[in-house]
């Protein structure tokens, strides 16, 4: 491992840990040549299905890029990142069990919409307004009033 600091390819593990969800072994590793230490974490790699656009492309899945959408649309609202980070597992842990090598962003769009629709009716407004592209405030309003039927119905999403 590449030292950060001097990038001496020598140096030692001091201490190596399981991550509390058993995904990946946090290593603590000491650099003799510059006395720096740094932690580096190691994960299975894992094969996700590639993402086909709606124009046909094919993508990578991007955790990340899955996360900061979800982020934007649940900024300053009462959404723990805990929960998110759980739904993302479970999604990437359905993708990966399917065994298909290519999903449609949309189906992934739609597992995104439920989440929100569950968890915050003002995140999830503003991911659909996104994700179904909003051209006219009437299309707000009629997503709005659909989500909250339906919230009022199951009593499962919540908006503060």
């Amino acid at each position: 491992m590449k030292c950060p600091f001097c990038g001496s390819l020598n140096n030692k593990v001091l201490d190596s840990r399981v991550s509390r969800e058993g995904s990946a072994v946090r290593r603590r590793r000491l650099c003799p040549a510059c006395n720096n230490r740094f932690t580096t974490y190691e994960k299975v790699e894992e094969q996700t299905p590639i993402l086909i656009k709606r124009d046909g492309r094919r993508e990578i899945y991007n955790r990340d890029k899955l996360k900061r959408g979800i982020m934007m649309a649940t900024q300053k609202r009462p959404v723990a990142i805990a929960t998110i980070d759980t739904f993302i597992e479970e999604t990437e842990r359905r993708l990966q069990d399917s065994n298909y090598k290519e999903v449609s962003t949309s189906e992934l769009g739609e597992r995104v919409m439920d989440f929100l629709k569950n968890t915050d009716l003002v995140a999830y407004i503003r991911f659909a307004s996104v994700y179904k592209n909003f051209n006219l405030v009437d299309d707000f309003e009629r997503e709005a009033r659909e989500a909250k039927e339906e919230s009022h119905g199951s009593g499962k999403a919540r908006s503060k």
